[in-house]
């Protein structure tokens, strides 16, 4: 980079800093190899993970912390990811951090990062489809994309970003909607936010951010929150049973914009008024919960004390309420509002 400094033709060098972003490995399938039996198992470091190839310009450090398939994680281990997280981010020499994640439960985690992300520099979701012994697998070329995105300019205070197949989403309503395609993520009512390519990384469009959340303390870890589908014959029997396993909210899947039967509004009435947070969702992938029918409906459902999540998607909702509660956060239509 060169400055003018206005004397008529003496040019300064001016070195430009060097963007290092942090890899925080996790496992997942992007860490896996086969097993005796045949069976992916994660087993790689990180070092393995970044290899030898190039990463441009970006200095990149990789750090160890879990090595497990994302099926595997409890709310401590999404804890556990936030701290080091927020550890790199604080680091004033890191540009952004990336984390390697198994694809299964890769929008929980982004999710939770984005809600209590409080920093201006990006952090970077990114896994695989294929097992790194496979000889097509995904993993490479998306950890290298991954550390682009998070050494990128242009991704500053996004928040926390899924970058995946050269596309790039904000995780507020995305999911994984194919279990086995190359291009496993959509979001809801939407698209992604950016690509890269060719071209470099290009953001299309800068997500709308609520204020940031405290970050997941101890008591995050126990908080438990449990989700009930409606489904024709179902009665309330799943939704005491998790209240008596310890459930200190249930979110119910509802039918089409959020519908339940005359069994579940009963149960809702006996759950509010004894002090269990009830969160109403839909099992529909895309459309926000419209509370408007009556007779058992969801608009009987909010006038006995559900809440409504909106179009937030259902795994979201739950992971927002766990959240909540365990930082003493009273849950009303009011603290959702912002984050739904």
């Amino acid at each position: 980079m060169t400055r003018d400094d206005g004397l008529g033709g003496g040019l300064d060098d001016v070195p430009a800093a060097v963007a290092r972003v942090v890899v925080i490995a996790t496992g997942g399938t992007i860490a896996s190899s086969s097993d005796p039996g045949g069976a992916a198992v994660a087993r790689r470091t990180v070092a393995q993970l970044l290899g030898t190839a190039g990463y441009g310009d970006v200095e990149v450090e990789g750090r160890d912390l879990l090595n497990l398939g994302s099926y595997l994680f409890g709310h401590r281990e999404l804890r556990v990811i936030a701290e080091a997280v927020m550890a790199e981010l604080a680091r004033d020499e890191v540009t952004g951090v990336v984390v390697s994640h198994g694809t299964d439960t890769m929008e929980e985690t982004a999710f939770l990062l984005d809600l209590v992300h409080d920093s201006g520099k990006p952090v970077v979701l990114t896994g695989a489809q294929r097992a790194s012994d496979q000889p097509d697998s995904d993993g490479p070329r998306n950890l290298r994309e991954a550390v682009a995105v998070a050494a990128s300019p242009e991704t500053r205070g996004c928040g926390a970003l899924i970058s995946f197949a050269g596309r790039i989403f904000s995780p507020r309503r995305t999911r994984k909607h194919h279990t086995v395609a190359a291009e496993p993520y959509r979001t809801a009512d939407g698209g992604p936010i950016g690509r890269i390519g060719a071209s470099g990384v290009v953001i299309m469009a800068l997500p709308v951010r609520p204020a940031p959340l405290i970050r997941p303390g101890p008591r995050f870890d126990g908080t438990r929150v449990d989700i009930v589908t409606v489904h024709p014959g179902a009665d309330a029997a799943l939704a005491r049973a998790a209240v008596r396993a310890g459930a200190q909210a249930v979110v119910l899947a509802g039918t089409g914009v959020g519908n339940a039967n005359h069994a579940l509004l009963e149960w809702v009435s006996e759950a509010v008024a004894a002090g269990t947070v009830v969160g109403l969702s839909t099992r529909v992938a895309e459309g926000p919960v419209v509370p408007v029918y009556g007779n058992a409906g969801g608009a009987d459902l909010v006038r006995a004390g559900a809440l409504s999540m909106g179009a937030l998607p259902l795994y979201h909702a739950r992971l927002l309420l766990a959240l909540l509660i365990s930082e003493g956060v009273a849950v009303t239509g009011r603290t959702l509002a912002p984050y739904v």
